[in-house]
């Protein structure tokens, strides 16, 4: 490489009038001109204009072979654009050089798609050839926020007497909730080591070891089930904390969020509001609510109770509720509209939608003749609703019901451009329920994990009725999505014990599970409790990207495979030999 960059293409200003410079990088664009060449240049930092004069013969040559993404270097005199080729769309646009030597570092085949923004092209065909991607300056932006976040991250943990300690990815398998990425060992045939879910059990080892405050930018693994918008292996902010009280860490984490979101001017409350999960979940059938827009579950079990309408009487007499939402100004919603929503929630397991409509001069709805005037007027009373709206209405099992009016909810918003831009409401859930019934094993399960401490006045429940035991656990949510998640956990044994027996956690499966961790503990534990941040998430809200996967480097697709690499992929039969094992294929 003859010419030594000097220069960023995107950093030129009127500093570098007339000064000789030399910069590197990709073609953009060439354009011929009035028998002159224009060259688009640009690197990370932006994009330049060039310009090559036919009277400089040998180098107006050799520019005519330039093509879309050759590497090139180029030398000249910084220049002034001619007023009537001034780009204003460009932060050079003002600028451009004047070439006196041309170096051509590498040819490039015809690219598979034009890198520039919005370009019409399938997101496989971008993930197979993402280094062409990359070259995007949206994707460059992303990976740019990326790096700073993390920058802002560990300069204020580390402001807060943080630690940063990297733990284990070859680590035990401890299945819980998702399943392991599993990895077999050569120099112990038929074991097998497990990638991290997340860091939990080192980091409370951290602290049981006296580091008392930790973090690390952590990659974790699980192997789910196929989702539009997870990817099989992340990246979280963790940390955690020894001798503190839940707020201790709300102060500390809202401290790091006011941080992190400034470098996109979003402006975090300085006291952020607080739900608890009960609440969340009777208003908008989600731990996870939206704030943004209104559209409250309303429950109207105790009004049907007694109605001839029987699908609604004789759920709640089952056990079960009714709830509805009121979609203001909806009653002109055609036929066809309520039968695609009532669709939309038979996919969260209810078996259908009712509805009434207020007509300015009438009801219309199919169920009205089977309740009486007072009912529709106390229904009408306890929905708000009022002529011109449409009352909806899910009559099933608590769950049944939240989770298809929560979506519905939700879906409505999306469709009648309810939601507002550019607006952001953080809020913390608390309190969540300790153990949720698995009905499948007919038995108590965590509903985080089987570290997480119980709320003081709740401990005595755990043996007498672990339903109503509620945890000290908090999930940091932002408009409808999860930031992160954490609690204070369990550093008293006999606490501890409590909770296992609830699991009906036998002790020999929580020794095999969890023994090293079990086995510290009794060697004096701190007080402790801790939080992690799904952080491609935070990016994705960040850069207003439209999936997680354009917020990562070398994401996986939708089926956890990578079009890039060929990921996953066979392995020769001399590796298997080595690890022992056969393939039952």
């Amino acid at each position: 490489m003859e010419l030594k960059r000097t220069h960023k293409c995107g950093k030129i200003s009127s500093d570098n009038l007339n000064e000789e410079i030399v910069i590197s990088g990709w073609v953009q664009k060439r354009r011929n001109h009035g028998g002159l060449i224009f060259i688009d240049i640009r690197d990370r930092s932006g994009i330049l204009q060039v310009v090559f004069d036919p009277e400089q013969k040998e180098i107006f040559e050799l520019a005519k072979d330039l093509r879309a993404e050759y590497v090139v270097s180029v030398k000249g005199k910084v220049k002034k654009r001619p007023e009537g080729n001034i780009n204003s769309e460009m932060d050079t646009g003002k600028f451009e050089i004047e070439v006196e030597e041309l170096e051509i570092l590498d040819e490039a085949d015809t690219p598979p798609f034009q890198v520039k923004d919005h370009v019409d092209v399938s997101e496989d065909l971008r993930l197979k050839y993402r280094y062409m991607d990359l070259r995007r300056p949206f994707m460059k932006e992303i990976m740019k926020l990326r790096h700073q976040a993390m920058k802002k991250t560990r300069d204020y943990l580390v402001k807060k007497d943080f630690w940063e300690i990297e733990t284990p990815i070859l680590t035990k398998s401890t299945p819980e909730g998702a399943r392991d990425y599993l990895v077999p060992s050569r120099v112990k045939a038929g074991n097998f080591f497990a990638l991290p879910q997340s860091p939990q059990l080192f980091k409370q080892l951290l602290m049981m070891s006296g580091m008392e405050r930790y973090f690390q930018i952590a990659r974790c693994f699980r192997d789910e089930d196929l989702r539009a918008n997870r990817q099989p292996e992340f990246t979280q902010i963790d940390l955690e904390m020894s001798f503190v009280e839940k707020e201790d860490i709300f102060k500390i984490v809202e401290g790091l969020v006011e941080e992190v979101f400034e470098i996109v001017d979003i402006k975090v409350p300085e006291n952020i509001e607080r739900m608890s999960y009960y609440e969340a979940m009777e208003k908008y059938g989600s731990d996870k609510p939206d704030l943004r827009f209104d559209m409250k579950l309303k429950d109207i079990s105790d009004i049907v109770k007694d109605s001839d309408f029987n699908i609604f009487s004789s759920t709640v007499n089952d056990g079960g509720q009714v709830k509805g939402i009121t979609v203001k100004n909806g009653a002109d919603f055609s036929r066809s509209q309520i039968d695609n929503y009532t669709d939309y929630v038979k996919q969260f397991g209810a078996k259908g939608l009712a509805w009434i409509s207020l007509k300015k001069n009438e009801i219309k709805s199919p169920i009205a003749k089977f309740l009486a005037d007072k009912e529709i007027e106390d229904i009408k009373n306890k929905m708000e609703a009022e002529a011109g709206d449409l009352m909806l209405f899910v009559a099933d099992s608590k769950k049944v019901v939240a989770d298809s009016l929560g979506n519905l909810r939700v879906k409505l918003a999306e469709d009648l451009d309810l939601i507002p831009e550019n607006e952001y409401k953080f809020v913390w859930v608390v309190d969540f329920p300790l153990f949720e019934y698995d009905e499948k094993e007919k038995r108590f399960a965590p509903q985080h994990h089987p570290f997480t401490a119980p709320l003081d006045e709740d401990i005595e429940l755990i043996e007498s009725d672990p339903a109503k035991v509620r945890s000290d656990a908090y999930d940091l949510v932002l408009n409808g999505e999860e930031l992160g998640g954490g609690s204070i956990r369990i550093h008293d044994t006999e606490i501890q014990q409590k909770v296992f027996n609830a699991l009906e956690m036998a002790e020999e499966e929580a020794e095999e599970k969890f023994g090293f961790l079990l086995e510290a503990y009794k060697y004096g534990t701190p007080p402790h409790g801790g939080i992690a941040f799904g952080f491609d998430r935070m990016m994705q809200i960040m850069s207003g990207a439209d999936s997680i996967r354009d917020v990562i480097a070398f994401p996986k697709t939708q089926s956890a495979t990578s079009p890039l690499t060929d990921a996953p992929s066979a392995v020769s039969k001399e590796q298997l030999a080595e690890l022992k094992i056969k393939l039952d294929t």
